[in-house]
């Protein structure tokens, strides 16, 4: 039998998605038609023999338990459940914390996946490589530019051998263009590895504490120094290559952080794209009747999009929304309840909940080349070129052109509003 641990972090987390997470988790925001972390569970859904995954966080109990009912009616074979922390116990912590209802059953293999990513997720692959391999553990890699390998934890990999022999999260210097996907797999045997980690770790916190205290220089107030916290990057895998029990498989498949709002847009490109590789029912087709459709866009049943509308490509329009006459939306995401007027457009944007926008109105950001476009939308508080956000209920009027801007809920924008952080 294997279990699945989704990391799934809490609302201190997600500042960077704001103001979509203003309204929803971040791990609930749809992308490709549906939430994040929907797309791990449909991934795990298909590895052999697995029957649980355990979500981790910080958020409080309610908030993934309309989500988890669904998945139970979903994915009839698996069972869920949402642990939740009460203390910052670091990347690794809470799920050494909960070791126990995560041995539970006896697992042979337990994946460990962080949720603000978007992967192809070829964990079958991955499983058969680990269990070949027979060592401790299994990081799942990607090839990146060497330009922007700094921004990723760093795996030197052996290629013959495929062992991970060093591991530095966010190295200042080059060491390595294979980078950390955030999905790792692992022996039940993890458990007694952390525990051997966190004793080294109190042993030296306590010969440092001494030290320090012996000179007079020990205050009791670095939350770095907490014994407790512990590091997945930093202490378990960096230990673990070091060791010789870490593999490393490469994903040749497509592989994206989502960690800003923007990032959400390509996101949901990739994800609308492998549904369209897979054939998948759920996208929308074009139909002499209209409207017309281009490329991979999915169109939610109760959506009403008029048929002289002109779709796509690498968009989602979800519940409820109304899209009227002439309108033209490109590599966007439009949430529940929005009613775009007639002849308006929407251009590499979030349109968010209950928004509106006006005839001939425009909101339009710029498209997305690379990571770095979506890593950092503002700077110095002033918005960059990158995806145009609309939150909650914001009301573009006629004639309006918002372009390259963020604007947070609850708001009327009665003019035009350019490279701005509309708060």
């Amino acid at each position: 039998m294997n279990k699945a641990v989704i990391l799934v972090g809490g609302p201190s987390r997600a500042t960077r998605f704001r103001p979509l997470s203003m309204h929803l988790p971040q791990p609930l925001f749809p992308v490709g038609g549906q939430p994040i972390i929907w797309h791990q569970i449909k991934a795990l859904s298909q590895v052999r023999d697995l029957k649980e995954i355990i979500l981790i966080g910080f958020f409080e109990d309610y908030i993934f338990q309309p989500f988890l009912s669904k998945c139970y009616e979903e994915f009839p074979g698996l069972s869920f459940k949402y642990l939740r922390e009460y203390s910052q116990l670091g990347t690794a912590g809470g799920f050494f914390h909960f070791r126990d209802q995560i041995l539970r059953g006896s697992p042979k293999n337990i994946f460990m996946l962080y949720t603000d990513i978007c992967c192809s997720f070829p964990l079958n692959d991955l499983l058969t490589q680990h269990e070949r391999h027979g060592r401790l553990g299994t990081i799942m890699v990607t090839k990146v530019d060497r330009t922007s390998a700094h921004l990723y934890g760093c795996v030197v990999v052996d290629l013959e051998t495929k062992m991970a022999e060093h591991y530095v999260e966010k190295p200042e210097t080059y060491i390595s263009d294979m980078a950390s996907t955030g999905v790792f797999v692992f022996d039940q045997d993890i458990f007694s590895f952390m525990a051997r980690v966190m004793e080294k770790r109190a042993a030296e916190f306590e010969h440092e504490q001494a030290r320090e205290s012996a000179y007079g220089r020990y205050e009791d107030t670095d939350d770095t120094q907490d014994v407790n916290r512990l590091r997945l990057e930093q202490d378990i895998l960096r230990a673990m290559a070091g060791d010789k029990k870490l593999s490393a498989f490469l994903c040749t498949g497509f592989w994206r952080q989502i960690k800003s709002a923007a990032s959400a847009v390509p996101a949901n490109a990739l994800y609308l794209q492998k549904a369209a590789k897979d054939s998948s029912v759920t996208l929308a087709k074009s139909a002499p009747e209209g409207p017309d459709i281009t490329g991979s866009v999915y169109i939610h049943p109760s959506a009403q999009v008029h048929p002289t509308a002109r779709i796509g490509p690498n968009v989602s329009i979800h519940a409820r929304a109304v899209v009227g006459p002439g309108v033209r939306i490109n590599d966007s995401i439009v949430l529940d309840n929005v009613h775009i007027k007639d002849n308006a457009a929407v251009l590499h944007a979030i349109v968010g909940w209950d928004s509106r926008i006006g005839k001939w109105g425009r909101v339009e950001g710029s498209k997305v080349t690379g990571t770095d476009d979506i890593d950092e939308v503002t700077h110095s508080g002033v918005k960059v070129n990158s995806i145009c956000i609309l939150g909650e209920d914001v009301h573009v009027k006629d004639e309006v052109f918002i372009r390259n801007s963020i604007v947070l809920p609850h708001k009327d924008l009665p003019g035009n509003k350019h490279n701005e952080v509309i708060m």
